[in-house]
C-alpha cells in the first residue's frame, strides 16, 4: 500500500473530499467506470493468490461487478481513475538518481531519515551542512530529491492500483502499464534495484544507511507482493518469464530481509517497525512458498508484539510518545491487521488473541473508535490530525467481528479519492507516510 494511494494527486483531491462521511452519496463522476471486459465475462473468474488480500473476495467482488452492482460500480470508478493517472507516469528506475548510494553502485536503493535536518549552512566545505539534528514528525524536503524514496512509493502504488484496475475491468492497457514499471525498477538489468536496503534512511555526516530504513519497503512492498499474484492470473504483458525473474528477486531481497544485519536489528524492534519487520516477513515468506515461516511469524507475534506493544486499555504507548501519536497509532494497526490478513492465509486468527491482561486488536481499534467518529478530540500529541487515517482499520475490525467498529464505520471520514474497501479489503496507510 501505500504509500498503500498516499501520492501527490491523491492529496491534492484531499481537501475536496476529506470531510466528507463514508455514507455521503458523492457527486457523481462526468464519466462512469470503464465497462468490464465482454470476453472476462464469459471466462471463469480466476481466484488470485494473494498474501494480504483474500483472493476469494476480490473473486466474489468481480463476479458482481460483471452482474453490475452498483456500488461496487462506483468503487470501481473511483479505483480506474486512480489507475488513470498513472498510465502517463513512470516507469521509474533506482539509477537516475543524481548521486549513487555510498556503495558507489547506483543499483543500490537510497532514501534519506526523513526527519534529520541540517544545523549549519551549506557551504563548499560543508556541503550538507552537518551536523544534522532530529526533529520528530516534521519532514526534511531533501528526502524527496536526490533520493530513491519518493519514486519507489510510486511503484508500490501504481502497480497495486494498476493491477487491481486490470483485474475488475479486463482492460490490457492497466496490466501492461503495470508490468513495464514492475520490469523497469525489479528485473531491467540495466535500471533494476538490488535486493537489498543496505543504504535505506542514511543520515548525512553520520550513517551511510541504517537498520530504520527496511521500513521503507515493509510498509507497501506487500502491496506489490499482492499486485504480482493478480497479475499472475492472466495479465497480458506480464510473462512467465517476468514472474520468474520476479520471484527471484523476491526470494534474495527474503534472504537479504532475514540474514543481514539491519534486518536482525529491524526485527529486534519494539514499535511498529518490528511490526511492519513481521508483516513483511511472513508476506514474502507465503509468496515464497514457505508457509511453514510465514505462519510462525504471525504465531509469535502475539507474545513478541501484542503483548508488549498494546496496553490493556488498547493504546500503544511507544506511538503515543511520538509527536504524530495519531498518525503512528493508526500506522501500526495498518501492520497488525495486514499480518493478520496474512495469518487468515495459514491458518491463524491474529484478531482471537488475548494477551495475559487482556491486549488484543480489538482493543486496539477500540481505543481509537471516539477520534475516528469525530465524537471526541484525540487527547494525545499530534502536528496533522486526519480523521480519515483511521478508516481502513476500523474497516478491517469491523470484517473480523468487532461489534463495535461494524457500528462506527457510517460515522468514519471518507478517505481522498473515495472509499476502495470493498474492491481492495486489506488496510492501507491513508495519511501521508513519513517514516
Amino acid at each position: 500500500m501505500s504509500a498503500r494511494t498516499r501520492t501527490g494527486a491523491l492529496f491534492a483531491a484531499a481537501a475536496a473530499v476529506a470531510a466528507v462521511l463514508v455514507t455521503a452519496v458523492p457527486a457523481t463522476p462526468a464519466q462512469g467506470p470503464p465497462p468490464v471486459a465482454t470476453a472476462a465475462k464469459a471466462t471463469k473468474v480466476k481466484v488470485p493468490d494473494t498474501a494480504v488480500l483474500d483472493g476469494k473476495r476480490l473473486a466474489d467482488a468481480k463476479r458482481r461487478l460483471d452482474r453490475g452492482d452498483p456500488r461496487l460500480r462506483e468503487a470501481l470508478g473511483h479505483l480506474t481513475a486512480r489507475a488513470d493517472k498513472w498510465l502517463g507516469k513512470g516507469p521509474w528506475t533506482v539509477v537516475d538518481k543524481p548521486r549513487p548510494a555510498p556503495s558507489g553502485d547506483p543499483h543500490d536503493y537510497l532514501s534519506q531519515a526523513p526527519y534529520w535536518w541540517p544545523t549549519k549552512p551549506k557551504t563548499p566545505d560543508n556541503p550538507w551542512g552537518c551536523p544534522y539534528e532530529q526533529r520528530d514528525g516534521e519532514r526534511n524536503p531533501e528526502v524527496d530529491t536526490g533520493t530513491d524514496r519518493r519514486d519507489v512509493e510510486n511503484v508500490f502504488d501504481s502497480t497495486y492500483e494498476l493491477s487491481l484496475a486490470w483485474y475488475y475491468t479486463g482492460d490490457r492497457k492497466y496490466a501492461e502499464h503495470a508490468a513495464k514499471v514492475l520490469r523497469t525498477w525489479f528485473l531491467d538489468p540495466a535500471t533494476r534495484m538490488n535486493p537489498n536496503l543496505d543504504h535505506g534512511q542514511f543520515i548525512p555526516c553520520k550513517y551511510d544507511g541504517r537498520a530504520i530504513g527496511i521500513i521503507d519497503f515493509s510498509q507497501s512492498y506487500t502491496s506489490v507482493v499482492d499486485a504480482l499474484a493478480i497479475l499472475g492470473t492472466g495479465a497480458p504483458g506480464w510473462t512467465s518469464a517476468d514472474r520468474a525473474k520476479m520471484r527471484s528477486w523476491t526470494k534474495s531481497f527474503q534472504k537479504w530481509l532475514v540474514e543481514s544485519q539491519f534486518g536482525k536489528d529491524e526485527a529486534a524492534a519494539k514499535n511498529n517497525h518490528g511490526t511492519f519487520y513481521d508483516m513483511q516477513l511472513a508476506a514474502l515468506a507465503y509468496t515464497n512458498g514457505d508457509k511453514a515461516l510465514a505462519r510462525r511469524t504471525v504465531l509469535n507475534a502475539r507474545a513478541q508484539r501484542i503483548d508488549p506493544q498494546i496496553a490493556p486499555d488498547g493504546s500503544q504507548p511507544q506511538e503515543l510518545t511520538r509527536t504524530r501519536s495519531w498518525h503512528y497509532s493508526t500506522f501500526d494497526l495498518v501492520a497488525y491487521t495486514r499480518l493478520a490478513d496474512i495469518g487468515r492465509h495459514v491458518g491463524v486468527d491474529l484478531w482471537k488473541y488475548r494477551g495475559p491482561d487482556g491486549q488484543s486488536l480489538f482493543k486496539a481499534v477500540d481505543y481509537l473508535l471516539p477520534a475516528a467518529t469525530g465524537s471526541v478530540k484525540w487527547p494525545h500529541p499530534e502536528l496533522e490530525f486526519l480523521r480519515y487515517a483511521a478508516s481502513d482499520v476500523v474497516r478491517a475490525a469491523a470484517d473480523a467481528g468487532s461489534a463495535a467498529a461494524k457500528a462506527a464505520v457510517p460515522k468514519l471520514e471518507r478517505p481522498p479519492g473515495g472509499d476502495l474497501w470493498e474492491l481492495r479489503p486489506a488496510a492501507e496507510q491513508l495519511d501521508s507516510i513519513a517514516g
